[in-house]
């Protein structure tokens, strides 16, 4: 008897074993740097126009691109060349690109950064070119960084013949640590005694969640120092002590915290025909038809060709030949469910592609069997 309990008892194991992956799963805690950043804490993007040379003959046309004959002429002139009026330049080896950079916060004066280098003209490719000395502008007009180096590019292409091939994009490459920062933004931790957060997505609920976790971490030393302002506002009073408050936002960006569920949203690309949804989104019963009608029109030329002494002339007439197949549009049943998995196995039931999901969920939208929100980019 008591071999048969056991037998049974592991056999409930195992079944509820295969059933945990299909169990309902809590939702994971999130730190509090991956939910907000601090405000004023930001990238600037910096921008550039320079010139890459050394190119294997891929470079600009100079009679499609006269602008990079004139940063040419230019760039001589200051390093001491002076050219004839009138001199006609055919540069096959030197291109004209725009250089991008994002500064990060708290970046110094001789620290490097990466570039990205995009050609302007009708450059073939830019690989194997040095970019020359360029400098990098913020919006405010004033130059934070010094670039040069190297382009790397991540591709490759082959001609001859009147035949080529390419891999990947040949028209665009990035420099590591090709710029180097000449100036910094200043970055305030804060107004005064207080620290602000911003939630990534506004969320009354996670922010008061948020100033939970902060005055229970933060009671025993400093009190309750956190408030909500708003739905993605959280105003932290912090020490002043440049050295304390770094300490302070340490402690607080590392804490866990359980996000509240977002709204349920689904998403359509109507160019790729992608369709993302949450796991928020639920569906009511309802019942959905679709038909897909397919119009083919084909075009044959017939050549009439008279006798050799008829005195004719060859004519060509074109036969138009249309048809319209339209497939059985079944009436198929969804089934009400409120889980993300059920709601993915009632749409694939239909038999729809990317592009028809787009007509079916207005549609369930405007029945009011979708219950997310629905947003076409």
């Amino acid at each position: 008897m008591a071999m048969n309990i056991g037998k049974t008892m592991r056999g409930v194991a195992i079944v509820a074993a295969s059933l945990l992956p299909f169990l309902p799963q809590p939702a994971q805690a999130e730190r509090i740097k991956d939910l907000a950043s601090v405000q004023g804490v930001r990238n600037n993007q910096l921008v550039g126009y320079g010139l890459v040379v050394g190119l294997d003959g891929s470079g600009d046309q100079t009679t499609q691109t006269p602008f990079t004959v004139q940063s040419i002429i230019n760039m001589l002139s200051q390093l001491g060349v002076t050219l004839p009026p009138g001199q006609s330049l055919q540069l096959r080896n030197v291109a004209a690109v725009m250089v991008t950079a994002v500064l990060p916060p708290f970046a110094k004066p001789g620290q490097q950064i990466d570039i990205t280098v995009s050609s302007m003209g009708n450059a073939k490719s830019l690989r194997g070119g040095t970019l020359v000395m360029t400098p990098l502008k913020g919006a405010d007009g004033n130059v934070y960084a010094m670039a040069q180096g190297n382009v790397v590019v991540g591709g490759a292409g082959a001609s001859a013949g009147g035949s080529s091939a390419q891999i990947n994009h040949l028209s665009a490459g990035r420099v590591a640590g090709g710029a180097t920062v000449e100036r910094s933004v200043p970055t305030p931790v804060g107004q005064g005694p207080f620290v602000h957060y911003e939630l990534n997505t506004s969320d009354f609920g996670t922010a008061q969640r948020i100033v939970d976790a902060i005055n229970r971490e933060m009671a025993r030393d400093f009190g309750p120092v956190a408030q909500a302002l708003d739905g993605r506002m959280i105003q932290v009073r912090a020490p002043e002590d440049p050295n304390a408050r770094v300490a302070f936002m340490g402690r607080v960006e590392n804490l866990d915290v359980q996000p509240m569920k977002l709204p349920a949203k689904v998403i359509v690309n109507a160019r790729t025909g992608s369709v993302v949804m949450n796991q928020s989104v639920n569906v009511d019963a309802c019942a959905v038809a679709h038909g897909n009608l397919n119009v083919v029109i084909g075009n044959q030329a017939n050549v009439s060709q008279p006798n050799a002494l008829s005195g004719g002339q060859t004519t060509v007439t074109n036969q138009a030949d249309i048809q319209i197949k339209q497939d059985a549009g079944a009436l198929q049943s969804v089934k009400a469910s409120a889980n993300l998995a059920d709601v993915v196995k009632a749409l694939n039931a239909l038999g729809a592609n990317p592009q028809d999901l787009l007509a079916i969920l207005q549609a369930m939208k405007a029945a009011g069997a979708l219950r997310a929100e629905l947003e076409v980019i």
